[in-house]
């Protein structure tokens, strides 16, 4: 595959994630997130196996691979929702920051075992193993969900759904932390899509990308994501201790920072690029569990879903765009001559250029009389 091709393919499983998380939050208010979840969960299940199985180019990668995208969001917002109604908000980050740091983990395992899958076993058999892991994890989330009941506001009348995006957009602090997660989003997802590719590219220093090269951009990208785990984990604790704009502020600046100089440093020594990578990585990821607490504490339970599905329209819809962008300036950049080094630090500004808005919409959120109340009482 070309670039272009391999970034729509990516773009096209973000897309179809777009259409998973709305579809989640609008079934979370109506049937309620336990059952949103679980049900959702059973689906991906059969579409990860139906890519392992089928994939053959990259336009059957590119359909079955979004359909895989349509199905996974319900183990996302439906959880989060759980979580929020468990948790008080003055913990509440600190919880979350658990859960999506367990996503970071078993990512990062997936990431870093797919390497040495596909050198023992080929691609297939990576894809196959990766599958499994999402049968495994439906299995244990019917074990956990047994005996919880479902939400009270499931045995009421629903607003109609135009009715509920209108109260969220009128909720001014509920839009600004969801345009904060947009510019987020155009990084984070970007950031995702294309280390590994960056990183077998560095291994390779000049010469012909081969398949241990990529195994190993894998292998390296898959390591660097694990500590992403630790960014999930201090931003929510941090965001209960000292606020939550003030952690959407630090972890955002910084990984504007870190996309802004990573592509340039492709000549630099390996274990500098690692090192960047592994920052990048708790940055970007740091500030996302603070998204993902702040919303439940401007908007209530009762629409709750509605503007987490909101927020995963133009979030992940910002990461499909921008990991097809990358590759449509990766492809157009080396077309027209520019060394490798020039290459990729443009397609990596591409992401800095997208995510800038985002302190700006965060800061505005702190000046808002609302933001007062976030994390019991700290902005």
């Amino acid at each position: 595959m070309s670039s272009s091709q391999a970034g729509l393919v990516q773009s096209g499983w973000h897309a179809g994630y777009v259409v998973s998380l709305v579809a989640a939050g609008l079934l979370a208010d109506r049937f309620g997130a336990r059952r949103t979840f679980l049900a959702m969960s059973v689906a991906a299940c059969a579409t990860t196996l139906a890519f392992a199985a089928f994939s053959v180019d990259h336009l059957s990668a590119l359909a079955l691979y979004s359909l895989a995208g349509v199905a996974a969001g319900g183990s996302y917002t439906p959880v989060l929702t759980l979580i929020a109604q468990r948790f008080p908000a003055v913990s509440r980050g600190r919880a979350m920051g658990w859960y999506i740091a367990a996503g970071s983990l078993s990512y990062g395992i997936g990431l870093a075992m797919s390497g040495p899958l596909v050198a023992w076993g080929g691609w297939r058999f990576s894809l196959y193993v990766a599958a499994f892991g999402t049968v495994v994890g439906t299995a244990m989330a019917f074990r956990l969900m047994r005996g919880i009941p479902d939400e009270p506001h499931v045995a009421e009348a629903q607003a109609p759904v135009l009715a509920r995006v209108s109260e969220v957009v009128r909720n001014r602090p509920a839009v600004l932390v969801i345009l904060a997660y947009t510019f987020h989003g155009w990084e984070l997802l970007g950031l995702w899509a294309w280390l590994p590719a960056f990183l077998a590219v560095a291994v390779a220093r000049g010469a012909s990308v081969d398949g241990a090269m990529v195994g190993m951009g894998a292998l390296l990208a898959g390591l660097a994501h694990l500590t992403s785990m630790a960014g999930s984990l201090w931003g929510g604790a941090w965001s209960d201790r000292f606020g939550r704009t003030a952690v959407m502020l630090g972890m955002a600046i910084a990984s504007l920072a870190c996309s802004l100089a990573f592509g340039w440093l492709l000549a630099a020594p390996l274990w500098v690029l690692v090192a960047v990578a592994v920052i990048f990585n708790l940055t970007a990821v740091g500030d996302s569990v603070v998204y993902s607490t702040a919303i439940t504490e401007v908007v209530t339970p009762r629409i709750l879903g509605t503007a987490y599905a909101i927020r995963s329209i133009l979030g992940f819809g910002a990461g499909a765009l921008s990991a097809w962008l990358f590759g449509v300036v990766l492809d157009a950049t080396r077309a027209a001559g520019y060394p490798e080094g020039t290459v990729w630090g443009l397609a990596w500004g591409t992401l800095a250029l997208g995510a800038l808005p985002g302190p700006i919409c965060a800061w505005l959120l702190r000046r808002h009389p609302a933001s007062a109340a976030m994390a019991g009482g700290r902005r």
